[in-house]
């Protein structure tokens, strides 16, 4: 392509740039100068009503450097942050970007080096049966629970809110995250946020039931110290899954952030706790799973009088201080 003065310019386009930064429209340049404005005999047509007719220009210097110049107009420009009227003109910045009105534009040349191609992460398909089988999990999960709570004659309404109330929520939350896919991503992955929530859900909801049944088997209370870790550990990594699809340029960065908070919310939980005799988990089994899944070798009564022998000094030392308090308490 060739300017005014003959010289031999390099290939370009102007690109009208959104919000976010992301190129709206591109628009090849053809000849040089190039002029930008409402007009359809523009080179660069834009419908910004903001935009003169004929709005500004751009062309290159003696050297080959892009120029723009304003043409008369009202609402003028900007360039680098400097404000520029009808008539003014300046050599454009590198990366080439101005502003017109309330128009953003960048234009790039051939000379100008290009990023590297970025990686096309394409997810893979999952099966089309394995969403309502996890829903189906989730449900039948839910509905255990509450008949296990409830009495044989209930009536079916009392199930409505305990089933209808998790299932609103985990869809609510998959349409949060998509939403915001769609802001930073423009893209909609519904599908996906819901399958992620659900994997986790219903891991949490089997290891709950899996769990005391493990330690009763064999006989490791310790076993249930992941009761209690598995629903901040596993919210967490949840959040840092759907961010990543949100935000996948900052992996590290989000995973780090996510882990430095759980490590936080899990030092305040011990912190709470330290007058407890246990950190994690409940002190106890409140239910027993059936005999039958006991693998564990029976310990002897006289067993577990011995293991209590130690807490006896404690015990004592214990009465005779409320023994002391409750007597003065009677000389006052």
């Amino acid at each position: 392509m060739d300017d005014r003065q003959g010289q031999v310019m390099p290939a370009a386009v102007v690109e009208l740039l959104g919000r976010d930064g992301r190129v709206a429209l591109v628009q090849r340049v053809t000849q040089w100068p190039v002029r930008i404005g409402r007009s359809p005999d523009c080179d660069v047509v834009l419908d910004d009503p903001h935009l003169a007719a004929h709005h500004a220009e751009l062309n290159a210097d003696t050297e080959g450097r892009p120029r723009l110049r304003l043409l008369p107009t009202r609402n003028g420009g900007s360039l680098g942050g400097r404000r520029l009227a009808a008539g003014d003109e300046a050599a454009l910045p590198p990366g080439g970007v101005f502003q017109l009105a309330g128009s953003t534009l960048r234009l790039r040349t051939s000379a100008d080096a290009l990023p590297p191609e970025q990686l096309l992460v394409v997810q893979p398909v999952r099966h089309w049966a394995l969403l309502p089988l996890l829903l189906a999990a989730m449900l039948f999960f839910q509905w255990v629970d509450r008949w296990s709570a409830l009495d044989a004659d209930a009536r079916w309404i009392q199930y409505a809110w305990p089933l209808l109330g998790p299932l609103a929520f985990v869809l609510g939350w998959a349409g949060l995250w998509s939403l915001a896919s769609q802001i930073f991503q423009h893209r909609f992955p519904f599908k996906t946020h819901l399958r992620r929530a659900l994997l986790v859900i219903v891991a949490l909801q089997a290891l709950e039931w899996l769990l005391p049944a493990l330690a009763y088997a064999l006989s490791l209370p310790r076993l249930m110290a992941l009761d209690a870790l598995a629903l901040p550990v596993a919210g967490s990594a949840l959040v840092a899954w759907h961010a990543q699809l949100v935000w996948p340029g900052a992996r590290r960065t989000l995973n780090l952030g996510v882990a430095a908070l759980l490590l936080l919310g899990l030092g305040l939980q011990v912190g709470g706790r330290l007058e407890h005799q246990h950190f994690f988990g409940p002190p106890y089994l409140a239910t027993l799973p059936p005999p039958a899944l006991r693998v564990a070798t029976p310990q002897p009564a006289g067993a577990l009088i011995d293991s209590l022998r130690p807490l006896q000094a404690e015990l004592q030392r214990q009465a005779r201080k409320d023994n002391e308090g409750a007597d003065g308490d009677d000389e006052d």
